[in-house]
């Protein structure tokens, strides 16, 4: 199966602003398993957006390398394969093991 992460843009963004490695960002996302379209997390759901350091392993790679091709305001579909996503481990009973997945993300701002 193909390896890493694609990003398909749904909304485009600023075009001109993009995350560096070590940036704090405010993301909104929804995912769900590929295979199945179940939703394992949103941040919608919570109200209010995720933020996280891109760039230093904080999140999962195809996040850390998918989100750093987005602009300020772009929404976009990341198709992440399971060895950029949490591999054979799977997590927290929610994502099986070898579980390729789909990030709807929004990327809100760049906090610096």
């Amino acid at each position: 199966s193909r390896m890493g992460v694609e990003v398909k843009t749904l909304t485009p963004g600023d075009g001109k602003t993009y995350p560096k490695k070590g940036q704090k960002l405010q993301m909104h996302y929804r995912g769900t398993l590929a295979s199945n379209g179940t939703e394992f997390d949103s941040s919608y759901k919570k109200n209010r957006p995720f933020e996280f350091t891109i760039g230093i392993g904080q999140v999962i790679q195809g996040w850390d390398e998918g989100v750093m091709q987005m602009s300020v305001g772009e929404k976009a579909k990341l198709l992440i394969s399971s060895d950029f996503g949490y591999g054979a481990q799977g997590a927290a009973g929610v994502i099986p093991p070898n579980a390729d997945l789909v990030f709807e993300v929004e990327l809100v701002k760049i906090l610096g």
